[in-house]
């Protein structure tokens, strides 16, 4: 049922979804419920099925943070130095638990723990005490670096690093510049303001199941505060730092100071979810496995008068991927279903840390074992057009002209999950797209920013297709009017045939390694 996914179907649901009525379908807004009840509509319509229970909605819960009051450091007045002040010298991490500690402080190097790549940099010696970790992680700029090149590595995510500190015993860990490898001058107090202002449009939102793992006070210090705990011997914290590229990880050095930590953090817990829908496989043996086609529908609201519609980003793939369901449906009805079954996701809060994607693979409604594959859409509307000083936002990224990229599209994990690649390749030679693959080891973090990669990191073979960045990406001039709907209906073929060979096929090897090779 190829053909009933048309370029007419797909302009006019996206002129619905990213119209200035939805409002850029904010996390936790009435336009946001809205595209999720009209996208279970839409499912329910195709005669979908739950994932799991009697709902097409997957419930899960975010956290969104406030600053308490009374947050502290303070070390002996024997030792000198008395109390520092929050704002100025320190502040709380977003996921800080609440509480005192008073302990030795010893230094952790990158305080990464990551057994996949033989890495440790705890090796026992965090228990009972507070920890000293740098930010970011050894080769951060290598390419050949031991953990995922240059596209940045999940346990060097701050929390990540919180909870493993936790784990290894430490009760609570500070945070501080790696000044080795960013000497740049920093405002701190400027960086604290930013962290936490008094007002923001959006909150800052995590996993509420994230942060209710982290139960130790974090927290984030200036180098100048971190330069009042080295022993005596260390001229400077570059000089420190640098021991923390040891490789394989540094073993911990304590600094023979004690501290004082008091951290107060409130957490407000906003009801979140997904939508799925599953399309049942024909095989009694195979069904249990399952394909996943997704998308994430979410986007980031209104900026005072400015609507920021995301029709590329992502409500292109939000409409592609409904189209696509309803062509599984139409064949449904006339008998033909795939051996195994096919579960369409329409994920929410991407644009706030991937959070539905991450959410399913905490709390998914079936083993992840039984994922045969997962085909992500993300922008699949536009042609990738860099130019010449584009700024930040295209960091990582050549200069190239929207011309170049007419019929590309990226494909994002194909190092990751070749096998996954290999089958898209297959179906592609009746769709004709110019299928690029160049950004699995890239700086501009490209294939960690949608919502294949938490599968990849759970060992699910995974892709992401994305037609680009350009220069309305994330303004308010990403509206329907400039979508390229013919490449669009291409895409969503493609992803449609791809789904259904994958579904019907003889399956693949398990395919998510977590870093590129």
């Amino acid at each position: 049922m190829i053909e009933s996914i048309t370029q007419a179907d797909l302009r006019s649901d996206l002129f619905f979804l990213a119209g200035d009525a939805m409002r850029g379908r904010l996390t936790d807004t009435n336009e946001n419920r809205l595209t999720a009840d009209y996208i279970r509509a839409r499912f329910e319509r195709a005669g979908l099925k739950p994932a799991s229970g009697t709902s097409l909605f997957h419930n899960y819960h975010l956290m969104t943070p406030s600053l308490g009051e009374a947050n502290t450091v303070t070390v002996p007045a024997t030792a000198g130095t008395g109390e520092f002040k929050a704002g100025i010298d320190f502040y709380p991490q977003r996921f800080s638990g609440s509480g005192t500690v008073t302990a030795p402080v010893v230094f952790a190097g990158y305080g990464i723990v990551a057994p996949q790549w033989k890495h440790d940099d705890y090796q026992d010696g965090a228990r009972g005490n507070i920890v000293l970790v740098i930010d970011h992680e050894p080769g951060e700029r290598d390419p050949k670096s031991p953990f995922e090149g240059v596209v940045t590595a999940e346990p060097a995510a701050a929390w990540r690093k919180a909870l493993a500190a936790q784990q290894r015993g430490a009760v609570g860990i500070m945070f501080v510049s790696d000044v080795q490898n960013h000497p740049e001058p920093v405002n701190f107090e400027q960086a604290a303001r930013s962290f936490w202002p008094a007002t923001a449009r959006i909150p800052s939102y995590t996993l509420a199941s994230w942060a209710d793992r982290i139960r130790i006070p974090a927290i984030q210090i200036s180098p100048a505060m971190a330069a009042g705990f080295l022993p005596a011997h260390f001229t400077g914290l570059d000089e420190l730092t640098r021991r923390a590229d040891t490789p394989g990880g540094i073993t911990p050095i304590v600094l023979g100071r004690e501290m004082t930590m008091r951290t107060a953090v409130n957490r407000h817990i906003v009801p979140d979810r997904n939508v799925l829908g599953l399309i049942e496989g024909s095989d009694p043996k195979l069904k249990d496995q399952w394909v996943l086609v997704t998308a994430h529908f979410d986007h980031d609201g209104v900026n005072g008068t400015q609507i920021l519609n995301g029709a590329d980003d992502n409500g292109s793939g939000t409409v592609a991927l409904m189209a696509i369901a309803d062509a599984y449906a139409l064949a449904a009805q006339q008998g033909q279903r795939p051996k195994r079954s096919v579960l369409f996701c329409a994920w929410n809060s991407e644009e706030r840390g991937l959070l539905g994607a991450w959410a399913y693979t905490e709390f998914p409604p079936a083993p992840l074992a039984n994922i045969t594959g997962v085909l992500n859409m993300d922008m699949i509307g536009r042609n990738e057009e860099v130019q010449v000083g584009g700024g930040n936002r295209f960091n990582g990224l050549e200069v190239q002209t929207a011309e170049s990229n007419a019929n590309a599209v990226n494909m994002m994990g194909y190092a990751r999950a070749p096998e996954l690649a290999a089958v898209v390749d297959a179906a592609n030679t009746g769709i004709g797209l110019d299928i690029k693959k160049r950004y699995d080891n890239n700086a501009s973090n490209l294939v960690r920013r949608s919502d294949q990669w938490p599968f990849l990191q759970h060992g699910v073979a995974a892709l992401g297709f994305m037609t680009g960045l350009h220069p309305d990406y994330h303004t308010p001039y990403d509206r329907p009017e400039k979508i390229n709907y013919a490449k669009m209906e291409k895409i969503a073929r493609l992803i449609y045939q791809a789904s259904w060979n994958l579904a019907q096929g003889p399956g693949i090897g398990t395919q998510g390694t977590g870093r590129k090779q």
